[in-house]
């Protein structure tokens, strides 16, 4: 069996991983009626879904924009299970399903999220960050997604730039990292992926599982110095502006 990622992986209840998903409570039970999910762990009678599951209701839902019937998938999903070695269909999935992002969530009460925001996070900004996924909100309990992005955007809030604002960018670098990850996964579909035959071999199974799992950093590296280097190319086009309005501004000019 394939090594798994080091961080814990989420749970999520039956509500919370059709959610997730974006599909129906019931359309999640008859997937597992089909079997075509591994079943829960359970505790009690708490139903306890993995990452594992909700990549599994992905690629069920890619298969079928791609025209393949659920009697189909199911097929496919029991020929892989049964005929092919389980290490190396579970490394493959791993590759695949493996979550990008590293980051830890935070709970925390409203009151201290406000106090977080500098007293802005008002009922308007935590609908807004609700929407954009960065919070989950129950009663007076809140989690943010992510620590980094809770300081990183606490810290612009510190710096003097509102909230809303903040919150309004968001949506623009949310666009932009979705149109990067499409260029990628386009670019690995072309290239990679549109070049192998209708069923892995062993080999290739192997190998597209390692392809996936260095690519993983290289991708991350490109974006990296490509928005530095956008940086660099904006910032100097700002300099002249900023330096000549500072120069008005002083008054021993």
């Amino acid at each position: 069996m394939s090594d798994r990622p080091a961080h814990p992986q989420r749970e999520f209840r039956t509500e919370d991983l059709a959610r997730e998903a974006g599909i129906p409570v019931r359309t999640l039970r008859f997937y597992r009626e089909k079997r075509l999910l591994p079943p829960p762990r359970r505790e009690g009678r708490i139903a306890w879904y993995s990452e594992d599951h909700l990549a599994r209701l992905r690629i069920i839902a890619d298969l079928l924009e791609r025209g393949h019937t659920l009697g189909g998938i199911a097929e496919l999903l029991a020929a892989w299970e049964s005929g092919r070695d389980v290490a190396e269909l579970l490394g493959l999935e791993a590759a695949i399903a493996t979550p990008w992002s590293e980051e830890t969530p935070v709970p925390m009460t409203r009151t201290e999220l406000d106090r977080a925001y500098s007293g802005q996070a008002d009922a308007e900004a935590l609908a807004e960050a609700v929407a954009l996924g960065y919070l989950t909100v129950d009663g007076d309990r809140v989690s943010h997604i992510s620590r980094r992005l809770l300081d990183a955007s606490a810290e612009l809030v510190a710096e003097g730039i509102p909230l809303v604002a903040v919150l309004e960018a968001a949506h623009g670098v949310r666009a932009s990292a979705d149109a990067l990850a499409d260029l990628f996964v386009d670019l690995v579909n072309k290239q990679l992926l549109g070049k192998l035959g209708s069923r892995l071999t062993t080999g290739e199974t192997a190998r597209l599982a390692d392809t996936l799992a260095r690519l993983r950093p290289v991708a991350r590296t490109v974006v990296d110095v490509e928005f530095a280097l956008a940086m660099d190319r904006r910032v100097q086009g700002e300099l002249g502006a900023v330096l000549s309005r500072a120069a008005r501004e002083d008054p021993s000019h």
